[in-house]
């Protein structure tokens, strides 16, 4: 897709994937309607952008969060979609409690979805318009201590691979981007302290930003980032059996990082 005049709407857009996509689209000449529960953060975000580009406040897993972006986005005209709100959540899933677990399948799963559904008829109308996913590769390959936010993840990529599929006959496509880790402030001092100790390799944001980019520009439908991530995802889904008597053995170094209630 070419990004040059392209109306984007960036969820997540404060965050430090998301501030490094907005600095990189609109330097690619994209107009973007950036998305986030913070009017501060977004006003500062916007104010380090050249070109036009807008905001709305809006709280993602509520309706009236929903309704409001998608009220946005139809007045500012976007024919690109760029789910990338989420929220992480690393514990060993017995000693969370319900309504975080809720939380992370609303921000990462729901959200996406119901987001993507309150504005498919407009997108479905634009001469040529996309929906990217930015999802884990934990949706591909499940890892202990992450049940909940693989679940979500691994919900994301289906809901992509499916709704690709249903607008075949359409000039809609749908595009699921899955990094490894991404060395953001966001990230917990857990599961920093857990990556070094199983030395999981990590990106910057803007390593990441760069390649969500190119898989837009090219249109890489199903687009996995890191190696071996990429190898371990795929061998996951051929012998999952294999990845379980590998993961088994750092099963209590995860657990010996992961908080408690």
């Amino acid at each position: 897709m070419q990004l040059n005049g392209a109306r984007i709407l960036l969820t997540g857009a404060t965050g430090g994937l998301g501030q490094a996509l907005a600095h990189q689209l609109a330097a690619a000449g994209a107009s973007l309607l950036l998305a986030g529960r913070d009017n501060g953060r977004l006003a500062a975000s916007i104010m380090m952008l050249t070109g036009r580009h807008s905001t709305v406040r809006a709280d993602l897993t509520r309706p009236e969060g929903i309704a409001a972006a998608a009220g946005a986005a139809r007045e500012f005209g976007v024919n690109l979609l760029i789910n990338n709100a989420g929220i992480g959540c690393f514990g060993l899933y017995e000693q969370q409690a319900w309504p975080q677990i809720a939380d992370v399948l609303a921000a990462n799963l729901a959200a996406p979805m119901h987001l993507t559904h309150a504005l498919l008829p407009d997108l479905k109308a634009a001469p040529n318009a996309m929906v990217v996913n930015i999802g884990s590769t934990f949706g591909s390959l499940p890892f202990p201590g992450f049940a909940a936010y693989s679940a979500a993840k691994a919900g994301l990529r289906g809901f992509s691979q499916a709704l690709r599929r249903e607008l075949a006959d359409t000039q809609v496509s749908v595009i699921h981007v899955a990094p490894r880790a991404i060395d953001t402030p966001l990230n917990s001092p857990a599961v920093n302290a857990l990556n070094r100790a199983l030395k999981n390799q990590s990106d910057t944001a803007e390593t990441v930003a760069r390649q969500v980019i190119d898989a837009i520009q090219q249109d890489l439908q199903e687009c996995h980032l890191g190696f071996p991530e990429k190898l371990f995802a795929w061998l996951n889904g051929i012998a999952p059996a294999l990845i379980d008597r590998g993961l088994a053995g750092k099963l209590a170094t995860i657990k010996s990082f992961a908080p408690t209630r």
